[in-house]
């Protein structure tokens, strides 16, 4: 059994900052790209970063420059800095990562989300 489970989300004025983190856990062989997809109301889910096992990153390019995306393979983690929110970065906030268990083949696992909110 593998599970994302995510936090560090809330509530912040624009102009602030957050940190999320997602750890993975459960019988883990091989953590390949880990990522991060966010979801406003009525809209899409769409990608915000990604991370691959080497440290290579991709950015949506909105994004570029504000949020950043790295993680730590010893823990299982994956992080989001976000600086210098917006109100139009509402939205609930999805981990994911391409995980091989021991017992069977790579998939890909979601964690439940964690919200953020920006205040004007």
């Amino acid at each position: 059994q593998v599970q994302l489970v995510e936090s560090g989300g809330g509530l912040v004025q624009a102009g602030g900052s957050l940190r999320l983190s997602c750890a993975a856990s459960g019988s883990i062989f091989v953590i390949n790209a880990m990522g991060w997809y966010r979801q406003a109301p009525g809209k899409q889910r769409e990608l915000v970063a990604a991370i691959t096992s080497g440290g290579n990153t991709n950015y949506a390019d909105s994004l570029k420059g504000r949020f950043t995306i790295s993680r730590d393979n010893a823990k299982n983690t994956v992080y989001l800095q976000m600086n210098s929110l917006k109100p139009e970065d509402t939205a609930i906030y999805y981990c994911n990562a391409y995980i091989q268990p021991y017992t069977s083949r790579t998939d890909r696992y979601w964690g439940q989300g964690t919200q953020v909110t920006v205040s004007s």
